[in-house]
């Protein structure tokens, strides 16, 4: 199983001289299984870039799987160029969301509406399925099995576990905020929220056990986190303590904060390693690297 990534930013698409080196797109992970099933995590607008490689090839399938309906996460999936061949079918996967109780296919008729695009849904080419997800339920693709968990977030938002018949896993969070209680200790509330607190992250962390590689949202500095609970990201701290506590294999940190330059993510960068003790390889997600689980660097840094 190989996976390469096609946007690594959060928020809004960041393209200019001082994030040229790991990517202005927001978030995309194309996955090719050890069958030559094609599965892309999240359709930002780094889908846009990966669809120009897929215009040779006829009658494609194709398997989205998205995270959570928020734009950088979904803004280029109308731009995703094999949905206007015919012949080809475009699998969207994603979960129901509990406010509108509206399943993923309304991402796309939203962003469709005449209003924002000129092409309607009806003028799409290929044929566009829509599969709704629910967690903790397995799903098949080829020769992959993909199990999804509801994480911390402001809207509904999916991890994907992937396991490959073939050899190698991945999680990949999508955005995650490891949840806090909300009292303090003396609180009457505490102790109760705590032990809910502590079942959902034992939760997560068993969802993530042992994978060849963790994919996880690290947008903030501690020192930002201090201004922004609730926002929805974690920080480069709890993505290395979720990795060590699921015992993974490799760490991969994305969803880089927007206003984040590659000099700044350099040095943050630089701080985590020389910290040491990490247990595990340590990647910052960067555009265009490519990897084969089990772990082979095809085009590392």
């Amino acid at each position: 199983m190989k996976f390469k990534f096609w946007g690594v930013r959060g928020s809004i698409a960041t393209p200019g001289p001082k994030t040229v080196r790991y990517g202005g797109n927001t978030t995309c992970i194309e996955i090719t299984s050890s069958a030559g099933d094609l599965i892309i995590l999240d359709a930002g607008t780094g889908i846009h870039a990966l669809a120009q490689t897929l215009l040779d090839q006829r009658n494609l399938t194709a398997h989205i799987l998205i995270t959570h309906t928020h734009w950088d996460h979904i803004q280029g999936l109308p731009f995703f160029l094999p949905m206007f061949r015919p012949g080809n079918r475009i699998n969207i996967y994603g979960g129901l969301e509990p406010v509108t109780h509206q399943g993923i296919e309304r991402a796309m008729r939203v962003q469709l509406q005449h209003a924002y695009f000129p092409i309607s849904e009806a003028q799409l080419k290929a044929e566009v399925r829509y599969t709704t997800l629910k967690a903790g339920e397995p799903i098949r693709i080829g020769s992959v099995r993909v199990t999804p968990t509801v994480l911390n977030h402001p809207v509904f938002n999916f991890g994907y576990r992937v396991d490959d018949d073939g050899g190698g896993s991945l999680f990949f969070t999508g955005d995650y905020e490891p949840p806090l209680n909300p009292y303090p200790e003396q609180h009457p509330g505490y102790s109760a929220m705590q032990e809910l607190i502590d079942q959902k992250n034992e939760e997560v962390v068993g969802a993530m056990a042992g994978v060849d590689a963790l994919i996880i949202d690290s947008s903030y500095t501690d020192a930002e986190y201090a201004e922004r609970h609730g926002w929805g990201h974690g920080t480069y701290r709890s993505a290395l303590d979720i990795a060590a506590q699921a015992k993974v294999k490799q760490l991969f940190l994305t969803h880089h904060e927007p206003t984040r330059s590659d000099a700044e993510l350099d040095t943050i960068y630089s701080g985590l390693l020389q910290a040491g003790q990490l247990g595990f390889p340590v990647w910052l997600a960067r555009e265009g690297d490519q990897y084969c689980l089990p772990f082979v660097a095809e085009n590392p840094a």
